[in-house]
């Protein structure tokens, strides 16, 4: 474990025991202040919530115990003051780019990665090996084959062994859960090796003629959306398929690696996936195989609840019956409803200034309103049917659930509006390491 010793723990927020309006969430006073002062050309804008942030963290690292390992997934928002405030409470950060490498290698430097990803370049394999990088995730034969060489070339004499976690598409018992948001495994997919080829790969990883890498075990990341009970029994399979396989060639098991997809449910924002449940079925597990470190990754159920994306509605129209809102910005900014589908919960923050001389355009006083973006396009919609009666232009709308898979993996220069403001609540007395 690297982990750096993390403050007292907050005791965990209370179970929800009514299912909250998913169209308003609360935000803390801290980012409802922000937003309410930033001026209008100010927005949109991201603000991050680090104090919140931490407090999750650390609920979910001691929920997890000391026998779990856990990464944070770069990918979900790599923000370099949200890497910063998650090193405390993680032992990595997983990478699965060049990019990412030297990007989270220069905002948390010194701290583990673990390079994944199907497909990896010669190019970022060698800066990997360069970089010092301990841990890969080997997804074929070409991809172990192409390690070898870039170890064998580039790391100096005294260089430890490079560590190898072979990343098999492992089937699923009864099927990938049908709640879940994305399978990457269990059925036919470009992730991984095909289990029927992870023997010869092994025997080749281990037969010596790879002498700068070592085995460390098994990565299988095979779904994402998951509760804790359905993760729970993904882990102990893939755990029990990892043993047979070590077994099968008289080695140990350093490692397994059960993959994050740990569930977000946009619908009910005060809903948390039940971190105590896995940590404590995770423990049993280790217990269960003592001589094997577990690990999980995940990104979103880290991130995403300490993220809001802010702006201000521009126009209130009807159009055959129906009320539309038009807000700054859309979602080439926070892409997240339409990839996964949803209305992204949100809540109002009214506005009673009204700079403009022309009547203020206005929602009526009952019925649903959809919030839409500046896009010329009909695909570019936050939320669908809000409720938001008397909705006004000037008032502000706050979207929750933005920390994770939003603005990073957003179409940002469709139309060349402006890029929105990033700002940063609940800084530590340090900064979070970083100069804003």
């Amino acid at each position: 474990m690297t982990r750096a010793t993390p403050p007292p723990v907050p005791a965990p927020p209370p179970p929800v025991s009514a299912p909250p309006d998913p169209a308003r969430p609360p935000a803390s006073a801290a980012v409802d202040a922000l937003v309410r002062d930033l001026p209008a050309d100010g927005l949109p804008a991201y603000v991050y919530d680090l104090a919140a942030l931490r407090d999750h963290a650390a609920h979910v690292r001691t929920s997890l115990g000391d026998r779990v390992e856990l990464y944070y997934a770069a990918k979900a928002n790599p923000d370099p003051r949200v890497l910063r405030a998650l090193a405390p409470y993680t032992d990595g950060y997983e990478v699965s780019s060049g990019g990412e490498l030297a990007h989270v290698a220069a905002a948390v430097p010194g701290r583990p990665l673990a390079f994944g990803g199907p497909g990896r370049t010669p190019e970022e394999t060698d800066a990997a090996v360069r970089a010092g990088v301990p841990l890969f995730h080997v997804e074929s034969a070409r991809d172990l084959r192409q390690l070898s060489a870039a170890v064998e070339r580039l790391a100096g004499a005294d260089a430890p062994p490079a560590g190898v976690l072979l990343r098999v598409n492992l089937p699923v018992a009864g099927g990938v859960p049908a709640t879940s948001a994305l399978a990457m495994g269990g059925s036919p997919s470009p992730f991984g090796s095909d289990p029927a080829e992870a023997e010869d790969l092994l025997r080749e990883l281990t037969g010596g003629g790879h002498p700068r890498l070592r085995w460390r075990g098994v990565h299988a990341h095979l779904a994402s959306g998951l509760t804790a009970s359905e993760h729970l029994a993904i882990a102990r399979s893939t755990v029990a398929w990892s043993a047979a396989l070590a077994a099968r060639h008289g080695l140990p098991l350093p490692e397994v690696n059960v993959g994050g997809g740990m569930t977000v449910d946009y619908t009910r924002p005060g809903d948390r996936f039940d971190w105590a449940a896995l940590g404590a079925g995770l423990t049993r597990l280790a217990d269960e195989h003592p001589g094997t470190v577990l690990r999980i990754e995940p990104g979103r159920a880290l991130t995403a609840y300490c993220g809001w994306y802010a702006t201000e509605v521009l126009d209130v129209k009807r159009s055959h019956g129906e009320t539309f809102a038009v807000l700054r910005g859309g979602t080439h900014h926070l892409r997240t409803p339409v990839t996964r589908g949803h209305d992204q919960p949100h809540t109002v923050l009214p506005v009673d200034a009204w700079p403009h001389p022309w009547p203020r355009p206005t929602a009526p006083p009952e019925g649903p309103v959809t919030l839409t973006g500046q896009l010329c396009t009909p695909k570019d919609v936050f939320a669908r049917e809000a409720s938001a009666p008397g909705l006004r232009a000037g008032d502000r709308v706050v979207f929750a659930l933005a920390g994770a898979y939003a603005w990073n993996i957003s179409h940002h220069d469709f139309l060349m509006h402006p890029k929105p403001g990033f700002h940063h609540v609940g800084a530590s007395p340090d900064g979070d390491g970083i100069t804003p």
